[in-house]
């Protein structure tokens, strides 16, 4: 007798991919194989479908196959099968079909057979398989469903939900509900549908009714929407409300609701009532209507995503287990209908298509608008945060519950124990869960009221800190941005906020230590401290103006301390002042239903004039504007690209008022000519041509006269504006061998000279641009300690999500010097010889100077930035020594080689200096430890601009904790001495496995080309 095990491998889909879900089903009946020479096993198994539709019918094709237990059906050393049998009325009989089995059989593989069953939702396909099997050993049926039809079906086997356990071999395909610590949230959208008036019969018969607000504005009244947290006809919090809105075209609030009760906290059984309430009169309010939503779906997943609920007229919301009040019913209209087939898209569940997509969503558009005006239901949208995979409703784990083990345990000596002991010492069976733990604590908040007292401001103003306590001030106005403040050190900082007005580094400091709900607080802050502060340094202004700073005084006044820098200085912040924008436009809509205190103002700061402002003054800085503008206003968040596109339009309007129109014009042919390179690149990387035919069409095309490429008026060049350009060389024009064919353009100068540049479609280059853009600032700030480390932060421009512009430096890889000239020694020589030079190995001195300071500033830029993905391949030599990185795909710590060095110093690098213990190495070293040293001292800045890019939608900074990434880098928790030793190591610790795998990236590069 065995144990039969079965294991069923179906693809389900998931917002970000695409992993395997196994099911495994043990002891289930099966007949006995015997020592005989034929016995017969029969597997009996049941597969249920269930589906987040509700509804529905699927096809699915199912795959057996037969052989020992084993994680896969690859397993090696396959039972040989003679016969297979299927025990359904449905099924054909002595089934064996060759080449059918997922994954394909090898030698000693066989298929059992394969057949597409339909299964009604809800419904179930008993079947079994008997196997008559001529040796007899122990054996597993491997049940192979690929979901080829339908991502939202899910089998089950024998609907035992224990039999689910899940595996991926890179991405994981569903989060735990106990895992995900974030507070509820949802966003209150707006109502659909026509409210009307009540017919004057019934006016007649009750004269209240003329009160109600649907009677005195018919068009749009004052509504508001309350909602609450309930389960098993309980409340789990009080009721929320819609802060007051004046309508002006439809009922659209567009607010964030946020509960105090965290996700992982949620039971089963919750739900959220919402009703929607008009005025009935003074003080009165009447329902308009009102829906009980249920946060799980069937599947015991979190819903997400926009959801349309039907309000039920004239009821409020009971929230009760069997409700009077669903959000859903089961008639189904066509809007309905189209939703939920947006919801599948939005989850990659169809596929896309550029050129129909646009017309689809405008068609919706009009049958959205027929079937609200035809419809006598109201409908209140929500939506619910968009989680990255799907989460499924789970309790905490015990952390005493001992694991199953297929093993059999041994039989443990007996120890004795005290039973009181072991409880009372054992901190996890007393864990209480306290709802109240992130609320304020009331006994705290008073102590805090009567600490900062206004009726002591009088003395705090005169109030000077002794020595102990201003190193204590000093020693909290040097935290990282990032850090928290605990509540004493606030109350230390209120204590002297007057003294601290003198410092430019306290004010961040202060303002984090302001209780932002407290109108005195406010007011006294903003009012009177904040005008009397002395002027703050650029990274101050910066962090001012990220997503925690609220007030638009605040950020007012950190846009005027910018206003002292000149346009050079802020054309480096440019790229994180355009994002900043982002958080303007937060600060002014998403206002709390919480939020009461009205000493906060949410105006415009000014940041937008202000940026337009210099850009029309500076035709440089407003050309990078421009371009910064276009790639947010292209993005897919149609709020985002529409505040954008409202700044564009100010920028256009402000031109044309100071007589820039011949500016328009330059930046509208600019625009022209990126769209033509665009569609030029794209249809090369679509074509199916050899790489020397692609560069053949290429220059047929920039020569082409028709296409005004080879001859054109002079226009200022959109990745460097100081450049202006009369044409594009076509014979010296080419395209790269790589995956995207980027294109190298020439461009003859207005001047003579030649400007030669790689054009990208189909690469995101914004993650280039934030790199090369962090680089030009650190050379900046370590020429201004008089050290020149000769970095070549060469121009990169995005011209939008999708495309983009590199300046071209003359240079060849370390890869291919190595091929070509053995070593980087000799490359130099070639190109600058010096035969009588001394202790520069034949090379002129200031080349090997060039390369020594280039290496040890690339050294130091590229580890505080955590860029990873270093090779051969990606570091590059220009004959005059110039040694720089290109290719930024991974930073910020990751990368996809293991065990790769934080710092890359490659062991061609250090043979050009000599060796480790040649003069330029040790010259190389004292350069990196200066550096080092020295950015140090601007961690602030680096780590504000690096948090303004969160939400730029870049892969490697979106969705991560950059603070810790950028500050682990600085050591700022060691001295200055502890922080050299530490990157010393980090500088002499050349594994000897980096050398490996650059031998294996060479290897594959060989194979590949």
């Amino acid at each position: 007798m065995f144990s039969a095990v079965f294991t069923l491998l179906g693809m389900i889909g998931a917002a970000m991919a695409l992993p395997a879900l196994r099911m495994r089903q043990t002891g289930a009946s099966c007949a006995g194989l015997g020592t005989g020479a034929t016995d017969t096993a029969t597997f009996n198994f049941t597969l249920t479908a269930y589906s987040s539709t509700d509804e529905g019918t699927t096809t699915y094709p199912l795959v057996l196959a037969y052989g020992p237990p084993g994680d896969s059906p690859a397993a090696s050393e396959w039972v040989y099968s003679t016969y297979a049998s299927w025990g359904s009325n449905s099924w054909p009989y002595n089934t064996l079909i060759e080449g059918a089995v997922y994954p394909q059989p090898g030698p000693n593989e066989q298929g059992l057979g394969a057949y597409d069953f339909e299964v009604q939702t809800g419904g179930e396909v008993a079947f079994f398989v008997t196997v008559e099997e001529s040796n007899p050993q122990p054996a597993e049926i491997y049940c192979a469903v690929p979901d080829t039809s339908s991502n939202d079906y899910v089998l089950a086997v024998n609907n035992d939900p224990n039999n689910f356990s899940l595996y991926s071999r890179d991405d994981f395909t569903f989060a735990r509900l106990s895992d995900l610590k974030l507070p509820v949230t949802f966003r209150i959208s707006q109502l659909e549908g026509t409210r009307k008036s009540r017919p004057y019969t019934e006016l007649l018969e009750k004269p209240e009714l003329r009160f109600h607000g649907v009677q005195q504005s018919p068009e749009l009244s004052d509504l508001y929407v309350t909602c609450q947290l309930v389960a098993d006809n309980k409340p789990l919090t009080i009721p929320f409300r819609t802060s007051h809105k004046a309508f002006k075209k439809d009922y659209t609030w567009n607010e964030w609701i946020t509960l105090p009760i965290r996700y992982c906290d949620l039971p089963l059984s919750a739900q959220v009532t919402f009703t929607v309430w008009d005025i009935a009169g003074p003080r009165s309010a009447v329902p308009v209507g009102g829906s009980t939503f249920r946060l799980f779906g069937k599947k015991w997943s979190l819903r997400r995503g926009k959801h349309r609920l039907l309000l039920w007229p004239d009821r409020e919301a009971d929230g009760a287990i069997e409700t009077t009040t669903p959000s859903k019913v089961g008639t189904r209209d066509e809007m309905g209908r189209l939703e939920k087939l947006v919801k599948k898209y939005e989850r990659g569940d169809m596929p896309k298509s550029d050129w129909l997509d646009p017309t689809t969503f405008r068609k919706m558009a009009e049958i959205h608008a027929a079937e609200t005006e035809k419809s006598e239901n109201l409908f209140l949208y929500i939506d619910l945060p968009r989680f990255d995979f799907p989460v499924i409703f789970s309790e905490p784990d015990s952390s005493n519950t001992a694991s199953t083990s297929t093993s059999v345990a041994q039989p443990a000596p007996p120890v004795s124990v005290a039973p009181q002991q072991s409880v009372l010492t054992d901190a996890s069976l007393w864990a209480v869960v306290d709802p109240d733990v992130v609320r304020e604590n009331p006994v705290e908040d008073k102590h805090r009221r009567l600490v900062r007292s206004h009726r002591s401001s009088p003395y705090d103003r005169e109030l000077k800190p002794n020595a102990k306590i201003r190193d204590e001030l000093s020693e909290i106005l040097n935290y990282a941005p990032s850090q928290p403040l605990t509540s004493e050190e606030k109350d230390l900082i209120w204590k002297f906020r007057f003294y601290l007005t003198r410092d430019k580094r306290g004010l961040t400091k202060f303002l984090k230590s302001v209780t932002w709900r407290d109108p005195s607080e406010v007011k006294q802050a903003v009012e009177e401290l904040l005008p009397q502060w002395t002027e703050i340094d650029t990274d101050d202004a910066l962090e001012l103006l990220g997503p925690n700073i609220v007030d638009s005084r605040v950020r007012a006044f950190a846009v005027k301390q910018l206003s002292r820098a000149d346009d050079d200085e802020l054309l480096l912040y440019l790229l994180q002042l355009v994002q900043a924008l982002k958080f303007e436009s937060a600060a002014s809509d998403q206002r709390s239903s919480r939020s009461t205190s009205s000493a906060i103002s949410y105006d415009d700061s000014g940041l937008a004039d202000f940026l337009v402002a210099r850009a029309v003054r500076n035709p440089i800085l407003g050309n990078r504007l421009h371009w910064y503008l276009m790639v947010e206003v292209a993005t897919k968040d149609e709020v985002i690209a529409r505040m954008y596109g409202k700044v564009v339009f100010k920028f256009m309007g402000k031109l044309e008022a100071e007589g820039g129109t011949e500016r328009r014009e330059l930046m509208r042919r600019q625009g022209e000519l990126v769209a033509t390179l665009a569609k030029r690149a794209r249809d090369l990387r679509m074509s199916k041509d050899p790489r020397p035919k692609k560069i053949e069409k290429l220059r047929a095309f920039l020569a082409d006269s028709k296409n005004s490429l080879a001859l054109m008026t002079p226009l200022p060049l959109p990745l460097n504006a100081r450049v202006e350009v009369t044409g594009i060389i076509a014979e010296k024009s080419s395209v790269f061998k790589s995956n995207m064919f980027p294109m190298l353009l020439y461009f003859q100068c207005i001047d003579g000279s030649e400007y030669p540049l790689i054009f990208k479609d189909g690469d995101d280059m914004r993650q280039d641009q934030l790199v090369i853009q962090l680089f030009t600032l650190m050379d900046r700030l370590l020429r201004k300690e008089n050290l020149d480390l000769k970095l070549s932060p060469y121009d990169v421009l995005a011209t939008g999500p999708a495309q983009g512009m590199a300046q071209f430096i003359p240079s060849k890889t370390i890869a291919a010097i190595v091929s070509e000239h053995g070593t980087l020694l000799n490359y130099l020589r070639a190109h600058y010889p010096d035969e009588g030079s001394v202790g520069t190995y034949g090379v002129e001195p200031g080349v090997i100077d060039t390369f020594v300071k280039s290496c040890a500033g690339y050294c130091v830029v590229t580890y505080l930035l955590g860029v990873g993905d270093r090779h051969l391949d990606n570091l590059l030599l220009a004959p005059d020594g110039h040694f720089f990185h290109v290719d930024f795909g991974y930073i910020l710590g990751r990368d996809p080689k293991p065990l790769a060095p934080p710092v890359k110093v490659c062991k061609e690098m250090v043979d050009a200096m000599g060796g480790v213990q040649s003069v330029h190495y040790t010259r190389f070293k004292n350069f990196c430890f200066t550096a080092f040293t020295i950015l140090r001292k601007s961690a602030n800045l680096i780590l504000n601009l690096v948090t303004l890019m969160v939400d730029a939608n870049i892969p490697h900074i979106k969705h991560r904790d950059v603070h810790e990434q950028v500050l682990g880098k600085f050591c700022l928790d060691m001295t200055e001495e502890q922080a050299i030793e530490h990157f010393e190591k980090l500088l002499n610790d050349i594994s000897p496995f980096t050398v490996v795998l650059d031998r294996m990236h060479d290897w594959a590069q060989y194979w590949r080309s």
